[in-house]
Parts: structure tokens; sequence; C-alpha cells
């Protein structure tokens, strides 16, 4: 047995010395990750912040603040069936990596086997074997650790794809609930417009009676008025539908969603410092792009492996009683050693193939690992300026607003006393509806600019 083990190790000495310590060091490097993001992406009119580690943990609390929204977050996070999916396959990525950590050691199987044979009238021959077979592929060119990280890698993708949804199930609901604000706060418009129509109506109506309108005036009014309880209806409907969809990501039965009032979306206070460059690290796109190239990398080290010897080990210990063509009894220890080393040497191209697509991918996902860091910079300035304006027309809408208010109650005094028609009256209405109905509306866009400049810096991390 001694001897048999000397020359086993004479052969993993051969092995290594084929390839060179060198080559073998390079076989085993691992992947860098990307860690540097141009200071431009953002575009130039967009401050960036000196100090980067000020928002790379920014929770997604900080971008959505209203307290009945973070208690519908907190409850998808929970329930919600896509999150839970996502953790399987978290869970079973987890359990692939456990056993390509588990190659580095030896695989055992115990396999016994008995026979029994007899030729003509002699008696039965009774041989057994209770055998423990070893076999073990020595990892001397990085091959196997290789295959390691990149179950890591598919690992971590995994993970980023469990964080990807948790953002889209963070923002769907801020969405849906966005939408369920402005449905509410247009709702409240439309019944307070349907009282003062109404009021307008019956005073046209007097007015005809009285001789000092016409007919075809009250019935301008009339289908005006008709057209915001139509309005009404459509609204309330539209509430119903906005809360079931809510309910779907929360994974509960449909029921009425608990809200507060639409309002003004400042940015976070963070942002006054300006907007690192480097928070865009944390998107997922970009980590997942960032992963694809790591899971190439280790690919083409697979493939460049492939081109050095392989080395295996195997073992056999156990119990016999059959020693070649004889059976003895009592039975006999039986030890048996084997190395055994694969040189590739001609493989019909598919060697050198397979490590040319390799490289070639390799190459390939660099590229889209730098369009996807432009098109996200793209994304935080779009997102930025949809936020920007939002804020900037706000104080317009409400002074105008207000204005078209005195307009109206004006120009209705004034049909009071005869002096103004009843198309004045209708055109103040409905400037002043419109007018009520943009000045949410912009609200609503502040609120979806929160939305899409939380998607475009990653999410979030916590």
């Amino acid at each position: 047995m001694k001897t048999t083990f000397n020359k086993i190790i004479i052969i993993c000495v051969a092995a290594l010395s084929l390839g060179g310590c060198k080559t073998i060091k390079s076989l085993r490097s691992e992947y860098q990750p990307q860690t540097t993001i141009p200071a431009d992406v953002f575009g130039k009119d967009i401050k960036l912040a000196s100090d980067s580690s000020l928002m790379t943990t920014l929770s997604w609390r900080e971008f959505f603040t209203d307290p009945l929204l973070q208690r519908l977050i907190d409850t998808a996070l929970v329930r919600n069936t896509d999150i839970n999916s996502a953790r399987i396959a978290v869970q079973q990525s987890e359990a692939s990596l456990a056993a390509a950590k588990q190659a580095f050691f030896p695989s055992v199987y115990f396999a016994p086997s008995g026979t029994i044979a007899t030729y003509g009238n002699s008696p039965a021959s009774k041989t057994y074997n209770l055998p423990l077979q070893v076999n073990w592929d020595i990892d001397a060119f990085g091959s196997i650790k290789n295959k390691k990280r990149k179950s890591e890698t598919v690992l971590m993708q995994a993970q980023t794809l469990e964080q990807a949804i948790r953002a889209n199930i963070i923002s769907a609901v801020a969405q849906q609930y966005s939408t369920l604000l402005l449905l509410d706060q247009q709702l409240e418009i439309l019944i307070s417009t349907d009282s003062l129509w109404n009021i307008s109506l019956e005073t046209q109506k007097i007015l005809w009676e009285n001789g000092k309108s016409y007919s075809t005036a009250v019935n301008q009014m009339e289908s005006s008025y008709l057209n915001v309880k139509t309005s009404i209806v459509d609204t309330r409907r539209n509430i119903r539908q906005v809360e079931n969809a809510i309910c779907r990501l929360l994974a509960i039965t449909p029921q009425t969603i608990e809200r507060s009032h639409l309002g003004t979306y400042p940015l976070p206070r963070h942002f006054e410092l300006g907007v690192p460059a480097m928070m865009l690290l944390n998107r997922l796109d970009i980590r997942l792009a960032d992963l694809a190239m790591a899971e190439a990398f280790y690919d083409t080290q697979i493939a460049r492996a492939a081109f050095f010897p392989s080395l295996s080990l195997q073992g056999l210990a156990g119990w016999t009683n059959s020693a070649g063509g004889a059976v003895v009894n009592p039975g006999k220890i039986l030890l048996n050693a084997v190395a055994s080393l694969t040189q590739p040497i001609f493989a019909q191209g598919k060697l050198k193939a397979n490590l040319k697509i390799s490289q070639l991918e390799q190459e390939d996902l660099k590229n889209q690992y730098v369009q996807t860091v432009i098109d996200a910079g793209n994304e935080v300035n779009e997102a930025l300026a949809d936020c920007q304006a939002a804020i900037e027309k706000h104080g317009y809408y409400h002074r105008q607003v207000a204005v078209l208010k005195d307009a109206y109650r004006g120009t209705h005094e004034l049909m009071d006393n005869g002096k103004a028609s009843y198309l004045e009256v209708l055109t103040a209405q409905e400037t002043l509806l419109n007018a009520q109905l943009n000045e949410a509306i912009n609200m609503y866009n502040g609120a979806q600019g929160i939305i899409a400049l939380y998607i475009a810096l990653g999410g979030a991390t916590r």
C-alpha cells in the first residue's frame, strides 16, 4: 500500500508541474466586482454628493413617509406570494451551493454484493463483498473551485432577484396607493362640483320660469350636471378596482383600504446634499449585470481548466471471501487504490471553441454592463426632473384654482343679476373643474416621480 500511495503522490506532482505555478494561480483567481461609476452619469445638471456614504443605505421608508402606506408595504413584504416564491428560489440556490462545496471532498459508497453459484450437482458456492468505495477528484487546476464560485454567483443572482421582486412589490403598492389617493381627491372634487352645479342649474330654472332665460340654457346646464354625476359613478368604481389590486398585492381578500389624503411629495431630505453616483451600485439591474459578468468569468476559467489534466483517486476497502477464482472462508480484508490522470490531447476543437465562446460572452456582458449604467443615469435624471417639475408647478396650480374659484363666484353673481349668460357660467364651471383636477394630477405625478426615483436609485437597500 505504501508503494501505491507513493506512486499517487508522484502522479500528483507530475500533474501540477504540467501547468506551471503561474498558470494554476491564474486559474484560481477570483472575479473582481465593479466598484466605479462615472462621475457624470446623472448629467451635469444634477448636484453630486461629496460623501457617497450618506445615502448608500437609504431605506424605502425615507421615500414613502405616509404611515398608512408603510403599513401596507410591510404587510405585502410578508404575505406577497411572489416574494415567498423568490425566497424559495434562494433556498434552492443555497442547496446547490452546499452541494458544490462538498465536491472538494471524496465520495464514499457502501456497495455490498453477494452471489450463489452452482454447476450441475456440485455444491453451491457463496461469495460476498462488503466494500467501501472512495472516489476523489483532485482540484489541481481550480476547476472545482471555479464551479463552486460560479454556484456562489448564481446564489447571489437569486438573492438579487429576490431583492428586485421586493423592490417591485414596494413600488407597485406605492403606485396603487397613490392612484387611490388621486381617485379620492377626484371624487371629492366631483362631489363638490356636483353641489355647486346643482345650485347653478336650479338658478337657471328659476330664471327660465321667470322668462329671463331660455330652455336651451337649462338643458345645457343639466347636461353638464349629469356628466358630473356619471363621472362620480365611474370614479367610485375605479376606487373599488384599485382597492382590489392592492388586496391582491397583499394576498388578502377584497376589503376597504385605509389611507390618508393626497398631498405634496417632497424629495427625501438627503437629496439636499446631492445624489452620490456610487448609489447606482445598489441598482438591481447593475448588480445583476455585474453578477452575469462574474458568472461568465468563471465559465471562462472552467473552459481554460479543461485544457489541463484531471486527476482522480479511487480506493476500495472491505471484506470479501472471493479471492480470484477461489472461495475462501472466512473472508479476508480487500484493499485497492487507483490514481488516474486524464490529459486532453485532441477533442475535435471543442475545448478551444468553448473557451472562445466564453471569452466572447464576457466581452458582450461588459458592453451590456456599460449600457446598463448609462440607462440607469438617464432614469435618475428623468425621475428627478419629474419630481422637481411637480414641486415647481404645485404653487402655480394652487394659485390658479384660487383665482378660478373667485372668477366662478363672480360670474355666478353676474348671472343672478342678469348680467352674464349661462355660457359664461358653464365656461367658468368647467375651467375651475379642470384646474382642480389638474392640480390633483400634478400631486399624483409628484408621487409617481418619487416612486420612479426609488426604483432608479436601486429600490433602496433596506
